[in-house]
């Protein structure tokens, strides 16, 4: 009996290793914002250890990286960061890395004649790619040949996973736009704490206007929210709306500016823009943040 007992300690320890070894085994992948983790997620499955370096609710305009973070890099065996000046404080720190590792800006493969400009970004394109979901599989793409070149035996899993998930992406480019129809023409016009939702806008064709620019380094002034409230006033918008990553302070600025003139003006539900939400919640994946972004603004716009 005690041969037997100790037979299956012995038993159970060896497959602890072996779990803990197998575990360590799985290549690490750190992306920088939630949309890319949410599409390693998709693609990689359980082939590999997925890190998100920024949770909700952090911008990735103004992030640092912590000591933590470097750590995290550093072990990291694939880096994915969207690029296009969007995690601009970490460019150095991906310049370096790129020496040791495979380090990745997902954006890479999107036509120039695809990307924005905005005269006031500095001469840099606009990062927020993700928002028109036809773009977002160019995107998806670069991350299965990243995971490709990185593990080539589980090539199989990631192109099955990958052609599934560039289907559900197909699916949100069609269902995005038959919401936005069903919003009237006249009132197709959204008005946000800062300039996201550039691509939303072209793809889908919405007018969108934002408090502050591209980039949230900067606040929006007092002329910045005299000439939106002139805007909203003069197109009689019924909502506005604040964004996870972005100090609401102005936005309630904006919509006490616009009540002052006459106008009432409501703050729709809060919108998902460089930040995903929680992840044990719909909105911390990718597709689900852009449904809840879009049910929240035909709400509030068809009222």
């Amino acid at each position: 009996m005690k041969t037997l007992k100790l037979f299956i300690l012995l038993f159970s320890i060896g497959l602890l290793l072996s779990c803990n070894t197998q575990t360590k085994e799985k290549p690490i992948v750190v992306s920088t914002i939630g949309m890319i983790h949410s599409m390693v997620e998709e693609i990689a499955g359980n082939k590999v250890t997925a890190i998100g370096l920024m949770g909700p609710g952090i911008d990735p305009h103004l992030y640092k990286a912590s000591a933590g973070d470097i750590k995290t890099l550093t072990e990291a065996d694939l880096i994915l960061y969207n690029g296009l000046h969007l995690e601009s404080k970490l460019i150095d720190i991906f310049e370096k890395m790129s020496k040791k590792k495979p380090t990745k800006a997902v954006t890479s493969s999107i036509p120039k004649t695809n990307l924005l400009k905005p005269t006031e970004y500095d001469g840099f394109y606009d990062p927020h790619v993700w928002f028109d979901a036809s773009l977002w599989q160019l995107a998806a793409k670069e991350v299965f040949d990243a995971l490709v070149s990185l593990d080539p035996k589980n090539k199989l899993t990631y192109e099955l996973n990958h052609q599934d998930y560039q289907q559900k992406l197909a699916n949100l480019d069609r269902w995005i736009q038959l919401e936005i129809n069903t919003i009237p023409p006249n009132q197709r016009l959204l008005v946000t704490a800062h300039d996201a939702f550039g691509y939303f806008g072209k793809k889908y064709n919405i007018q969108v206007v934002g408090l502050q620019g591209i980039s949230t380094t900067s606040e929006a002034g007092t002329k910045d929210i005299q000439h939106v409230t002139n805007i909203i006033i003069q197109n009689k918008v019924p909502t506005i709306f604040i964004e996870s990553s972005v100090p609401v302070r102005q936005i309630e600025a904006l919509k006490a500016a616009v009540n002052a003139r006459g106008w009432n003006v409501e703050i729709g539900e809060e919108l998902f823009t460089d930040a995903m939400g929680d992840s044990d919640t719909i909105e911390g994946t990718y597709i689900g943040m852009i449904k809840h972004n879009v049910k929240s603004i035909v709400f509030g716009l068809k009222k």
